[in-house]
């Protein structure tokens, strides 16, 4: 049985400059419209903390598929997450990413804790 997250009706999504956000099974789904670095991961980092205080939220998703690059501030947005979502049990998973981006994962060790996926279908999918 499905349960519903209170959020998925309150907050269909939430649109800024750098990204989209979107609540769909107790999962944030951050679609980011441009390379994460100092100045979109402020903004990031802000939208979706106030998410995940305000929900239910178990998973958190990012989806570079619009995005080609991503600095040392755009790791820190997703520790962050990380640990917001693995302090309650849940997981975070990156998808759509570039072979730029996919460098940066690779030499930082985040993928060591976290999962990627090729479509935030895939991800959703394995949660």
């Amino acid at each position: 049985m499905r349960t519903e997250n209170k959020l998925e009706t309150i907050l269909p999504m939430i649109k800024d400059n750098g990204a989209t956000y979107r609540v769909k099974n107790h999962c944030l789904i951050v679609e980011l419209g441009s390379d994460l670095d100092h100045h979109v991961s402020i903004q990031v980092k802000e939208h979706s903390d106030r998410i995940i205080q305000t929900g239910d939220i178990r998973h958190v998703i990012f989806d570079f598929s619009k995005s080609s690059f991503m600095d040392s501030s755009g790791i820190g947005v997703i520790m962050g997450r990380y640990k917001q979502v693995k302090y309650t049990g849940g997981t975070l998973a990156v998808t759509g990413i570039t072979p730029p981006v996919d460098r940066i994962l690779k030499i930082s060790g985040l993928y060591k804790i976290i999962e990627k996926y090729e479509t935030v279908k895939d991800a959703m999918q394995a949660f």
